[in-house]
C-alpha cells in the first residue's frame, strides 16, 4: 500500500467539532457558571473551579472526636423531561441537591461538598449554566460546598436539548451522635414533614398517566394546582438538611427516613428494627392535589400510588414522644409543616404483621 496521494487531493482532517463536540461552548459554559459556584462555597474549600479535582480543608475535622464520613450519589431520573420540554433549566439543580443531602442527613450526618455531573447531546453554555446555578443556590440552602464537577458533551448518545444530570455528596457525623435502628424504642412517634410536591421521584408513572395516557399539555390551567401542570411537576424538591440538623440537636431524634423512590411505608421500614413495628394513620394528613390528580387520572390503585411517590410526606423523623411539640416548632421555624403521624410499638407475633414492617392505616382527610 502506498500513500503517494497528490497533496490538492488530500481529505480535510476531521476536528473534534466536526464530531459534534464544541471545547469553545465548554469553555464558554465554565465561566457563565463561575459566578454561581462562587456563591456556594464554604471556608474549608481551596482553590476554585477548573482544576482536576476539588480540594476540601479537612483539618475542620479535627474537632471531631471520631468523624465519620457519609457519602450519597444520586440523579435526578425522568423529572429532566419536564425541564427540557419546558425549557426551563434553574430549577433542577434543587432536585439534585434534595435527593443527595437529604439522604446525608438521616444519620445525622452534616453535608460538607458535593460534585455533579451534567451529560448532554450538546452543550449550549446558558442552559448549562442555568443548572449549575440551581445547582449552587441549593447547595447554600443545604450549607455545602459545591466543590466541582463535569460537563460532557455526548452527540450521538443524547440529542442536542438532552441531558442528564447526577453528583455525589459527603458528609460528617460524630460517631457518638450517629442515629439509626438502634435508637428506635417502643413508644416513640414518628413526625412527618410536608413535601414540596413530586419531588424527584416516579415520574416515569406521572407522565405515563398524565403526558402519555391523558394527553394532558404541560402548559394546561389546572384548577385543581391552581397553576399550570408544567409548573406543578417543576415545583423543586425540598431540602430538608438544616431543618434536620437543627431538629437532631434540639430533640431526642432516633433516626429519620427520606421518602424517595419506593414511597413512605417502604423507605421508613429501611430504618426500623426487627424487633419493632411502626403504625401510621393517613387521617393525620391531607394528601396535595397532584397526587390525588394522578390517582384518579390514571385510575391507579392506591397500593401503587402508595409505593411509588412520596403523598406529601417528604421526610420523617423517629423521637422520643415527649419531644414532639419542640420538633413541630422547630421544623416550622424553617417553614416546614409537621405532624405526628404513628407511634412505634414492640413486634408482636400474634398481630399478623411481619417484624420491622411499616404499616398504613386509615383514610386521608
Amino acid at each position: 500500500m502506498t500513500h503517494d496521494q497528490a497533496p490538492d487531493a488530500t481529505p480535510a482532517g476531521a476536528t473534534y467539532e466536526e464530531a459534534g463536540v464544541s471545547i469553545e461552548a465548554g469553555d464558554k459554559a465554565v465561566e457563565l457558571m463561575k459566578v454561581w459556584v462562587d456563591k456556594a462555597r464554604r471556608p474549608e474549600m481551596v482553590g476554585g473551579i477548573g482544576g482536576f479535582a476539588g480540594l476540601f480543608d479537612a483539618s475542620a475535622l479535627k474537632a471531631y472526636e471520631r468523624p465519620l464520613l457519609a457519602t450519597s450519589a444520586d440523579g435526578v431520573g425522568t423529572k429532566v423531561a419536564i425541564s427540557q420540554a419546558m425549557d426551563k433549566h434553574d430549577t433542577i439543580g434543587f432536585d439534585l441537591v434534595g435527593m443527595l443531602v437529604d439522604d446525608l442527613v438521616v444519620c445525622g450526618a452534616e453535608p460538607l461538598f458535593l460534585t455533579d455531573y451534567i451529560a448532554t447531546g450538546r452543550v449550549v453554555p446558558e442552559r448549562i449554566a442555568q443548572i449549575v446555578k440551581g445547582i449552587a443556590e441549593a447547595c447554600v440552602v443545604a450549607g455545602c460546598a459545591l466543590l466541582g464537577g463535569e460537563t460532557a458533551e455526548h452527540p450521538g448518545l443524547l440529542e442536542p436539548h438532552e441531558y442528564d444530570v447526577a453528583g455525589a455528596t459527603t458528609g460528617v457525623v460524630e460517631a457518638s451522635q450517629l442515629l439509626g435502628p438502634g435508637r428506635v424504642r417502643p413508644g416513640d412517634v414518628v413526625v412527618a414533614m410536608a413535601s414540596s410536591g413530586l419531588h424527584a421521584n416516579g415520574y416515569s408513572l406521572v407522565r405515563h398517566v398524565l403526558l402519555e395516557r391523558a394527553g394532558w399539555a404541560l402548559d394546561r390551567d389546572v384548577p385543581e394546582l391552581g397553576r399550570t401542570l408544567g409548573e406543578e411537576l417543576l415545583e423543586p424538591t425540598r431540602i430538608y438538611a438544616q431543618a434536620c440538623l437543627e431538629l437532631a440537636k434540639a430533640t431526642q431524634v432516633r433516626v429519620m427516613s427520606h421518602i424517595t423512590g419506593g414511597g413512605l411505608a417502604a423507605n421508613l421500614a429501611r430504618v426500623v428494627p426487627e424487633e419493632l413495628v411502626v403504625t401510621l394513620d393517613r387521617a393525620t394528613w391531607a394528601r396535595p392535589a397532584v397526587f390525588e390528580l394522578v390517582r384518579e387520572v390514571g385510575a391507579v390503585a392506591e397500593r401503587d400510588l402508595e409505593r411509588t411517590l412520596n403523598c406529601g410526606v417528604g421526610m420523617v423523623a423517629v423521637l422520643d414522644p415527649a419531644d414532639a411539640d419542640q420538633a413541630i416548632a422547630v421544623l416550622a421555624g424553617h417553614g416546614i409543616d409537621a405532624w405526628v403521624c404513628g407511634e412505634v410499638s414492640a413486634y408482636d407475633v400474634t398481630a399478623g404483621r411481619a417484624p420491622g414492617s411499616v404499616a398504613l392505616v386509615g383514610s386521608h382527610r
